[in-house]
């Protein structure tokens, strides 16, 4: 499915300096690693049985969403915005490796978790990690590190830079009463400044209590 999208009158753009300034850098990313509170959401995934990466996944996507600074490419040195995003994420293989995986989550989130376990086994047929440029400038980047606990993570770059937000989360851990998630952004500053993606974290964790809230009822 293809979604709309406008570009950004850079005449009226307030962002117009920052962008031009960001862009013209070697590394004009800007990242964070921080933890996410998902206490009431990894509740539910163990007493509902739900498949805990694609649940965070959806929360991830659902979050993206309702930031427009998220959604927003650079393409011939213009700013475009997509109505909606979709993400692509790695697939583990059974031979060490892995592939991509495009996922939409425009629908409710039981629909959701049966498509993508589909979708996630048809990527493993095809078994790819090619896309053109083109066909991946509406997505955003998600991956998992579920062995280990981090507190940063430096994700790999293509020259000449892209614009696709990366997200990509490791292993939950409990501390005090909670348990926490260590989820990491990574924008292309010409887009995005550190207020857009504290917005992020905010929303995800509103996806993710609402979720759980949803689920227990």
């Amino acid at each position: 499915m293809s979604y709309g999208f406008r570009y950004i009158d850079m005449e009226a753009y307030s962002r117009r300096r920052h962008f031009e300034y960001f862009s013209g850098l070697a590394n004009p990313y800007v990242g964070i690693t921080a933890n996410a509170d998902i206490t009431g959401l990894l509740g539910t995934v163990r007493s509902e049985g739900l498949p805990f990466f694609l649940t965070v996944c959806y929360c991830v996507s659902r979050a993206a969403e309702q930031v427009p600074e998220f959604r927003q490419r650079i393409a011939g040195g213009r700013i475009v915005e997509y109505e909606h995003c979709r993400t692509s994420h790695t697939v583990a293989l059974e031979d060490g490796t892995y592939c991509y995986c495009d996922l939409d989550a425009a629908g409710d989130f039981e629909e959701y978790i049966r498509y993508a376990a589909a979708e996630q086994e048809k990527a493993k047929g095809a078994n790819s990690l090619s896309e053109t440029e083109e066909d991946a400038l509406d997505k955003i980047f998600v991956s998992t590190l579920p062995w280990i606990s981090y507190t940063g993570l430096i994700n790999p770059t293509p020259i000449p830079a892209d614009s696709n937000p990366r997200v990509t989360w490791g292993k939950y851990f409990k501390q005090d009463d909670k348990v926490l998630l260590p989820l990491t952004v990574l924008c292309h500053h010409a887009l995005v400044d550190g207020m857009h993606i504290a917005r992020f974290y905010e929303l995800f964790n509103k996806e993710a209590s609402r979720l759980a809230i949803m689920q227990a009822l």
